[in-house]
């Protein structure tokens, strides 16, 4: 199977995630939370290196329960920061917790997470094909909307690639099969 050029082939997490989830379409809130979350601890590296952490992730974050995040402590915190196989940078599990917290209003005043962030696109996958290209007018409209929320770690870059993760933008390049299919 040809696969789009970023993909390290060497690294058969990266291969499944894309293979089977990069740019399929996800309506599911638990693993929206999830992939946003992940997204915030991207910021300023490369997504292979959260992947590698993913399942750490997953334990040190109580399987991204969203509310017992939403209502993370201090005490918790200082256990997250002491937990050596994830990211620990204090600023990225503060804005988890808060984006938690600002994940449920929005289910609230929506109905799910799901019906808001793809209320943007009007349901419909955005098809482009893969660039070097880091933001878009869509995830300039989504940041700033959660930004205005009060969410942190949503700049316009993390949420193109947040908006690529869930299938709302597919990005698949020229030379991979998957691209094909979709064309």
């Amino acid at each position: 199977m040809k696969r789009c050029s970023w993909v390290n082939l060497n690294n058969p997490l990266y291969v499944a995630y894309h293979d089977n989830e990069w740019g399929v379409p996800v309506h599911d809130d638990k693993k929206l939370f999830e992939l946003l979350l992940l997204e915030n601890f991207q910021a300023g590296l490369s997504w292979e290196c959260v992947l590698n952490k993913r399942e750490a992730f997953r334990c040190a974050f109580d399987n991204f329960n969203i509310d017992k995040i939403a209502s993370y402590d201090e005490n918790k915190i200082s256990s997250l920061l002491k937990n050596k196989n994830i990211i620990r940078n204090r600023l990225k599990i503060k804005a988890s917790i808060q984006n938690a917290k600002i994940f449920k209003q929005i289910q609230q005043e929506f109905g799910s997470f799901s019906s808001f962030i793809w209320s943007f696109s009007k349901d419909k996958v955005v098809i482009e094909e893969y660039t070097r290209r880091t933001t878009s007018p869509l995830s300039n409209k989504i940041s700033k909307d959660l930004i205005s929320r009060g969410m942190k770690f949503v700049g316009s870059t993390i949420i193109y690639s947040y908006l690529q993760a869930i299938g709302i933008i597919n990005a698949h390049g020229r030379e991979c099969d998957l691209c094909k299919k979709l064309n």
